[in-house]
């Protein structure tokens, strides 16, 4: 009958091999003790068998689910698309399984994604926090279900948390527009990011001072609609601005085609750098300059951070802060 097919079990392995259960689940496991050999042998019977190893029986006797849940902001951003895809593959070398859930950067649907998560009896869960008193981040806390923040933290908590040096970030893109002869500057954000947008353009204005450039002659805008984004570049563009920082890559391009739209042209009329070099990881027509978080790693640690508070709740707070470096495509112009 359709749907009625017998599931593999570990013991139709071990009869088709010749081993004991014992030593077939230690294999399938890749544990230690198993020579390399038998292992191979024995996971490629498995797979011509069409074994798919139980994770409910295996959560009943551990008490975990051996599954992850990650939290972000709108998944049609292609940065949080691709640390989702880091992270799932760093989750699955590991043996865990991941949810991705999306709150859209918005506080109501970050609490429904907790919820669907804690109903999911997850193991633990990594997440970017939409806002500065995250409710959802207290509904975790109230569970005692291991967190950490990723690319996003709140400051004067004890939370666990993965971010980028922002301040550095911003100071590094500052200093690149200023090298290439750019000293009329301004700085750009579509959304305020928590913690993020300050740290980024307090390290940029960290550059301006350095190079002796006035502080209070360099604009910070935070245009809510497109009209008034473009009224914003035309308005820098006459007082001769000539070197914009965006708060992430995704601005960045969207200014660069809104520039040409213009007639104004990056990087001719206004050069532009942003943040994440997520043009590592997914084309882009136009070349920009940028700041590398380094994703990867980012996703690797922040993985490695949640093992650990899993294993072992009684550990002090884990809190990363990666470095960052400069990746010129030249968008920055050359005046």
């Amino acid at each position: 009958m359709p749907g009625s097919a017998k599931r593999v079990t570990l013991q139709d392995i071990a009869q088709a091999t010749g081993y004991t259960i014992n030593t077939v689940s230690r294999a399938l496991q890749n544990k230690p003790d198993i020579g390399r050999d038998t292992c191979l042998r024995i996971q490629q019977t498995a797979r011509e068998m069409g074994y798919v190893r139980n994770y409910l029986a295996s959560s009943l006797r551990s008490g975990r689910t051996k599954t992850l849940a990650m939290i972000v902001g709108s998944l049609s951003n292609p940065f949080y698309a691709i640390l989702a895809d880091l992270v799932q593959s760093e989750a699955l070398r590991l043996g865990y399984g991941l949810m991705i859930l999306s709150s859209r950067d918005d506080p109501d649907m970050e609490v429904q994604a907790v919820e669907m998560a804690l109903s999911r009896q997850v193991d633990g869960i990594l997440m970017t926090p939409c806002s500065f008193d995250s409710p959802a981040l207290f509904m975790l806390h109230a569970a005692e279900i291991p967190v950490v923040l990723l690319s996003r933290y709140q400051k004067d908590r004890d939370d666990d948390y993965v971010v980028c040096n922002d301040e550095r970030g911003g100071y590094l893109a500052g200093r690149h527009l200023i090298e290439h002869g750019h000293r009329r500057l301004a700085m750009l954000s579509l959304h305020h990011i928590v913690f993020s947008s300050s740290e980024r353009f307090s390290g940029f204005l960290r550059a301006c001072r350095e190079a002796d450039i006035s502080v209070e002659d360099v604009p910070c805008a935070e245009p809510e609609t497109e009209t008034a984004l473009r009224n914003c570049l035309r308005q820098w563009h006459e007082e001769g601005r000539t070197g914009l920082f965006c708060f992430c890559d995704m601005e960045a391009w969207r200014v660069t085609v809104l520039l040409d739209e213009m007639g104004i042209s990056a990087p001719e009329g206004i050069s532009v750098i942003g943040f994440d070099n997520i043009q590592k990881y997914t084309d882009f027509s136009k070349p920009l300059c940028t700041i590398d978080p380094d994703l990867a790693e980012e996703a690797r640690t922040a993985i490695e951070l949640l093992r650990n508070r899993i294993h072992d709740p009684s550990l002090p707070p884990q809190q990363v802060i990666l470095p960052v470096s400069l990746v010129c495509r030249g968008s920055c112009g050359n005046k």
